[in-house]
């Protein structure tokens, strides 16, 4: 398995309640020419957590910072004008807690981040502030 350093929140930025899956992100993905899905899991609109690259595989979701990372996208993350905002729901709230507390048990060492948190990122991925999230949610980003 490969040594894990960060457990990485994304969003499709799609926008709100449109019910897209783990499938359709690895069409888009393949599409740009990638091997498929960027992400390892995918939390759709509700609340299920579909698998997308396999753990033991690097993702394609933090350039320059696959190799050490897990990403976990949510479905949403754009208002009807297409500006970011957190359009997600307690179904996925909820979901990406328990994701985040199972990962952080196998990989007591992760920080938890938003895409936005890595040097040189300029996007509003994922729309919310991951770190005091998780504070509230009594998860330590670290």
């Amino acid at each position: 398995m490969r040594a894990i350093t960060g457990l990485v929140v994304h969003c499709s930025a799609t926008p709100a309640g449109k019910p897209f899956r783990a499938a359709d992100i690895d069409r888009w993905h393949r599409e740009k020419g990638w091997d498929g899905i960027g992400y390892h899991f995918v939390i759709p609109l509700d609340g299920s957590v579909e698998p997308g690259r396999p753990l033991d595989e690097a993702g394609a979701h933090v350039e320059g910072h696959n190799r050490d990372t897990i990403g976990i996208c949510l479905i949403g993350g754009v208002d009807s004008t297409g500006k970011p905002a957190a359009t997600f729901n307690e179904r996925q709230y909820d979901a990406l807690e328990l994701q985040l507390r199972g990962l952080r048990a196998r990989f007591p060492a992760a920080n938890i981040l938003g895409h936005r948190d890595f040097p040189n990122v300029k996007k509003a991925c994922p729309s919310f502030d991951v770190r005091a999230w998780c504070r509230l949610r009594g998860l330590d980003p670290k």
